[in-house]
């Protein structure tokens, strides 16, 4: 079933490769953190994924103290995550070979490549989830273009705010 994953509801259940073995499965936090942040990228391909990620990486020891488990997502195959890893130097678990019905499955907006120069396959544009200590999506961020997606260290600080102040989850009520 394709559409948004509706806030205070259980993300789908998504297992992926993880790069350098095992498997990711979305919404499930790893490191025995309590709540998950999916970080869904465009691909190898994108400059501004790898800005986005890089910015990340002196984050992530901070969404780990506050608890939040951090993960990448993308469509690559495994070389392109690799090489994606490589350039960005970032040490976030990545899983890859999202399909383009998981994307949908995902709520996510997919493009078809501009050229074979871009890239060589369909792409979810830019997404962030976080999913609580229940389970379920807390926040859900979806973009349809790679210039939109959460400034990191403001997202850290609203999550902080969340979870220190037992703040609900907000826009539970949408259109049909």
């Amino acid at each position: 079933m394709a559409g948004k994953p509706t806030p205070d509801a259980v993300l789908p259940e998504i297992t992926l490769p993880r790069l350098g073995g095992g498997e990711i499965t979305l919404g499930k936090p790893l490191e025995g953190r309590d709540w998950q942040m999916v970080v869904v990228y465009r691909g190898k391909h994108c400059p501004i994924c790898h800005k986005y990620v890089s910015g990340l990486e002196p984050l992530l020891s901070k969404y780990h103290e506050a608890g939040i488990d951090v993960v990448l997502v993308s469509g690559d195959p495994e070389e392109k995550a690799r090489a994606f890893v490589d350039e960005t130097g970032t040490s976030a678990p990545v899983a890859y070979d999202l399909s383009v019905p998981q994307m949908l499955e995902l709520g996510l907006y997919v493009s078809d490549p501009r050229s074979p120069q871009e890239t060589d396959r369909p792409f979810a544009e830019p997404a962030v989830f976080v999913i609580n200590d229940k389970g379920t999506v807390h926040i859900a961020d979806i973009s349809n273009a790679p210039f939109s997606r959460p400034d990191l260290e403001g997202l850290l600080s609203g999550l902080k705010f969340i979870r220190d102040n037992d703040y609900p989850i907000r826009g539970t009520k949408m259109a049909a």
